[in-house]
């Protein structure tokens, strides 16, 4: 069991034992490290402040984003390692990335990021890195005819035509959290809601643990260990602080990003689409349906706010409601129409060149990307040497300043500062696998015993992965009618073995205790696998995390809210002050979700 019934014994063994590795940090990348020490037979320990996943790894596009953009900036190598990595993602996470292809139209105006040549050749080059050889996924273009034709609402002014291309959507918070299980099943520790508060170190003053608080009790450990690794995301910083022998330099640039989800029906797309903002200032927007809403984003600012608790501000939705309502005029979207939004924190190191959705100072000339584009069609064809086309590339970008949040690199980083903490920091989602995979070999080496051998990370599948990755709808579909045969409907089994994977028969398997007052059969299953089996602690961890209810499944949320509070009161054994806590605290999340307090501003 991995519950927090379990978890009083699980602290015990953290003050225990002499762990190989502690990880500070429960994100993508943390999981990521847990899941590859665990399986490679390190002891491990992973302690995070706050839920898994509830810094930044909840807070994405949502997407395993094969970064087409990238092309138009000079990195044609970051997009082989991206598109490369999402392959990889998909066979061991099967059941989380689904192919989603993605339209692109495009705009005759000042600013865009491509014309209709450049994105046809820029399409054929990412789907040549991505091994796409013909068959459905093939991007294609379309006219502007066509384009109109699937999404009635876009703004025909100006527009050319565009491509379609493949990408992938994601549920950010639900990797996390089977990387996570997987590590544990393997014998990691993995602890949430502990705090470090300081780096230990020994007589030579090199690190040798840390010193943690429980903040669910008060109490402090202390976790000894042969290894620490920082990987805390945009609290990197923080977290170097809180050792006394290393030099504390901000290395650091977070940028916040906002998404806002309306009804499908207010704004009607068939398929995610992604296009310039209009605004000449270099950014991209998504568009995406999801369930039976339609989510978009994001924005991409500097942040120095409270890192704990970023929020939508007023701002934000103006600036998002306005691009959106130029490229559908005909929505017509307001405040009030957006039903749940999210803010979440990049973590984007500052001493690096590079682009996420920058501004108009990182364009360079048609001329130029037409030129690197010829450049990598004639290496594919042996026409040209990889030295040549490297030339070319560094040539070009020679000319390109990045001085602006959005141009801040999303490469990573790792760090073995002078009293051997690492620290692994920056990243995209889509690399935490290729992150982790560094970081393990360096932590092998530095721990020198010849029983750690690196597990084959491209072929360990995360928990409730263990399905075919090339017949993934057809594997689902076997597991969604065992739980039919369980007595579900078609439509939850369905629900319950996307949301699972192989997990989902564990799931099933919960029938038999019946449901909770005021939920569902499936919706009782899938709370009680979320408390006895994903360490979930809190109303807030399963509705926004553990399942998407609060940012898609609204209608829903608010007729089972309270009965989810009573099932786990009843199940976790809370005392009133307890349960009103977390019922509270859940009230608070709904309202900051909806914008209630910036709707009640409006005039």
């Amino acid at each position: 069991m991995f519950s927090f019934r379990e978890r009083s014994k699980m602290i015990q063994n953290l003050e225990d034992q002499t762990f190989d590795l502690v990880i500070i940090g429960g994100g993508i990348t943390g999981a990521g490290v847990a899941l590859q020490a665990a399986a490679s037979g390190l002891s491990v320990a992973l302690v995070e402040m706050q839920d898994f996943a509830e810094g930044t790894s909840s807070r994405s596009t949502k997407l395993v984003h094969g970064g087409l953009r990238y092309l138009k900036t000079f990195d044609v190598e970051v997009v082989a390692d991206t598109v490369s990595e999402r392959a990889i993602i998909q066979s061991v996470a099967p059941h989380i990335p689904k192919a989603d292809p993605m339209i692109l139209p495009i705009f005759d105006e000042p600013g865009s990021t491509f014309n209709m040549f450049s994105v046809k050749v820029a399409m054929d080059l990412y789907d040549h890195l991505a091994g796409i050889t013909g068959g459905k996924y093939a991007n294609y273009m379309l006219s502007k005819e066509e384009i109109l034709e699937r999404e009635p609402q876009l703004e025909s002014e100006g527009l050319l035509g565009g491509g379609v291309y493949l990408d992938y959507r994601n549920n950010d918070a639900r990797l996390v959290i089977e990387n996570i299980k997987r590590a544990v099943e393997d014998g990691a520790i993995a602890v949430s809601r502990i705090k470090v508060e300081e780096i230990d170190h020994d007589e030579q003053g090199k690190v040798s643990g840390v010193k943690a608080k429980d903040l669910l009790s008060d109490q402090t450990i202390t976790i000894k260990s042969r290894l620490v690794i920082n990987t805390a995301g945009p609290w990197s910083d923080f977290v170097n602080k809180l050792d006394d022998k290393i030099d504390h330099k901000p290395h650091m640039r977070p940028t916040k990003g906002v998404h806002l989800v309306v009804d499908g029906e207010k704004l009607k797309v068939p398929q995610p689409t992604y296009f310039d903002t209009g605004e000449n200032d270099g950014r991209m927007i998504f568009v995406i349906p999801r369930e039976s809403k339609t989510y978009f984003g994001t924005t991409d600012t500097d942040y120095q706010g409270d890192f704990n608790h970023p929020t939508v501000e007023q701002e934000d939705v103006d600036y998002l409601l306005k691009i959106v309502n130029l490229r559908y005029p005909e929505a017509n979207l307001a405040i009030n129409d957006i039903e749940a939004a999210w803010a979440g924190l990049r973590p984007l190191i500052s001493n690096a060149g590079g682009d996420y959705n920058g501004t108009k100072k990182e364009k360079i000339s048609d001329e130029n990307f037409e030129k690197i584009i010829r450049a990598a069609g004639d290496y594919a064809n042996g026409k040209q040497s990889r030295p040549e086309v490297e030339k070319t590339i560094s040539d070009a970008a020679k000319e390109e300043p990045k001085d602006n949040p959005s141009a801040v690199s999303r490469g990573s980083d790792l760090t073995i500062a002078k009293d051997g903490l690492l620290i692994l920091s920056g990243g995209k989602l889509t690399d935490y696998r290729l992150m982790a995979t560094g970081a393990m070999k360096k932590i092998i080496s530095l721990l020198s015993d010849s029983n750690f051998k690196l597990i084959d990370s491209e072929n360990y599948p995360v928990s409730g992965g263990e399905i075919d990755p090339n017949n993934v709808n057809e594997e689902l579909e076997k597991i969604a009618k065992k739980g039919e045969e369980q007595g579900l409907s078609a439509e939850d089994a369905k629900f319950l073995a996307e949301l699972y994977g192989s997990n989902a028969e564990k799931v099933f398997a919960l029938k038999d205790q019946g449901p909770f007052e005021g939920l569902s059969l499936a919706e009782s299953m899938s709370l009680r696998y979320a408390m006895e089996s994903e360490m979930t602690l809190t109303p807030v961890d399963y509705l926004l995390r553990r399942t998407n209810y609060m940012l898609f499944i609204s209608h829903r949320l608010m007729e089972i809210k309270d009965a989810v509070v009573d099932a786990m009161a009843d199940y976790f054994d809370w005392d009133a002050a307890t349960k009103k806590s977390y019922q509270s605290q859940l009230e608070q999340q709904i309202k900051e979700t909806q914008l209630t307090d910036l709707k009640k501003h409006q005039i």
